[in-house]
């Protein structure tokens, strides 16, 4: 995929790719930290169909949607010949005893055998994150173990 990055003199920076369909689809990050997602029109790439301004919170939170699910398929393709392993997406919700506690204090792979291999967070990935590594409300924990070890895994990070 090929992303196109075009400065927007006194504007920002434009990023966007092109789709299947044709339209363009992208980012606008404005001088001022201003998020907008952008979609062209299908007849004339350069017009803009919708605009949709975003918070930062709001940017991270599309970019976790987006990509957690696609690295989760990645892994689960290459562990796909390796029967009984599993990968599943741990959310970090409001009120989950591990909010604001570290990946060490969960002591998830010693308790479940589950490990966690990733973490999504404001649409960042942080790769193997280390048991130092704090969670925060909104986390996407990426893990991969037994159906059984993720299940137990689930219930640590929700109940403690």
């Amino acid at each position: 995929m090929n992303v196109e990055v075009t400065p927007l003199p006194g504007i920002g920076v434009r990023k966007d790719f092109v789709l299947d369909s044709g339209r363009r689809v992208g980012v606008v990050t404005h001088r001022d930290g201003k998020i907008e997602l952008i979609v062209s029109k299908s007849d004339d790439p350069d017009a803009c169909l919708a605009s949709l301004p975003l918070t930062s919170e709001e940017a991270g939170a599309l970019a976790n949607l987006l990509g957690a699910p696609q690295l989760v398929a990645q892994l689960t393709e290459e562990h796909r010949e390796l029967p009984g392993i599993n990968t599943r997406q741990l959310p970090i919700k409001g009120g989950s005893p591990y909010d604001g506690r570290t990946l060490g204090d969960t002591a998830m792979r010693t308790r479940t055998g589950a490990s966690v291999v990733a973490v999504m967070r404001a649409g960042q990935v942080h790769p193997s994150p280390g048991p130092g590594f704090t969670f925060t409300e909104g986390d996407l924990l990426v893990a991969v173990g037994t159906s059984e070890g993720l299940e137990s895994a689930a219930k640590i990070l929700q109940h403690g």
